[in-house]
């Protein structure tokens, strides 16, 4: 009875909260990593953001994490390979400001064994594999003015899966940008905390949107 007065709100309401609508990441086992060639871009790191937004069906939460290094190679106009440092440690919440004891408390558990668990794994990387000018294949994707496909060996908590999405990349002088949005199923690298769907109000989505945006400048 329970579920289905969850479901009678929802369509009342007019939806439960998902993750935002966004290109759904490819997710594949690791994959090989090969230095990149070329020029080294290094990442400035206070000019860079990751954003992420966690959804249940009473809400959502909007965050960050901070990095803590990143270097990209680009060669004949083409980012040949790099590799980002993740301060996972950094985590913090942005959407309960006004409410400090919640906004930490969640920040609390999401840095606990049950979800990162940053005391045990303060960093995430994530190792470029493979980038590709983007070519519309028929595929519907959500990235405005996509440019390129990137590949990557995400790891998080000693679990590393390659993970493929869209993203817009610019080489102007001496300086790289780049941009992406896209969903991931978190539960993939063993965050399973509260991912099963009969616990109903109490679920946490598996799926987590991720937005990043890089520059990085010539050395």
């Amino acid at each position: 009875m329970r579920y289905i007065l969850l479901i009678a709100g929802c369509m009342t309401l007019g939806a439960c909260q998902q993750a935002p609508k966004a290109d759904e990441a490819k997710i594949s086992e690791a994959r090989s990593v090969q230095e990149g060639e070329g020029t080294a871009y290094q990442v400035d790191v206070d000019r860079s953001s990751l954003q992420w937004i966690g959804t249940k069906p009473t809400g959502k939460h909007t965050g960050r994490f901070k990095l803590t290094s990143g270097t990209l190679y680009v060669k004949d106009s083409m980012v040949t390979g790099g590799k980002f440092v993740i301060n996972i440690a950094s985590l913090e919440d942005l959407d309960l400001a006004g409410d400090t004891a919640m906004k930490h408390k969640l920040e609390r558990e999401l840095k606990s064994p049950l979800f990162f668990d940053a005391a045990k794994y303060p960093t995430a990387t994530f190792a470029i594999t493979g980038v590709d000018t983007y070519r519309p294949d028929g595929t519907d994707i959500l990235l405005k003015d996509a440019t390129h496909t990137i590949q990557g060996n995400l790891t998080i908590k000693e679990v590393t899966k390659n993970i493929t999405f869209p993203a817009r990349i610019a080489i102007v002088n001496d300086q790289v940008t780049a941009h992406a949005n896209f969903n991931m199923d978190r539960t993939l690298w063993g965050m399973n905390y509260r991912a099963d769907k009969s616990l109903q109000d109490k679920l946490i989505n598996s799926m987590v949107n991720i937005q990043f945006s890089i520059v990085a400048q010539r050395q």
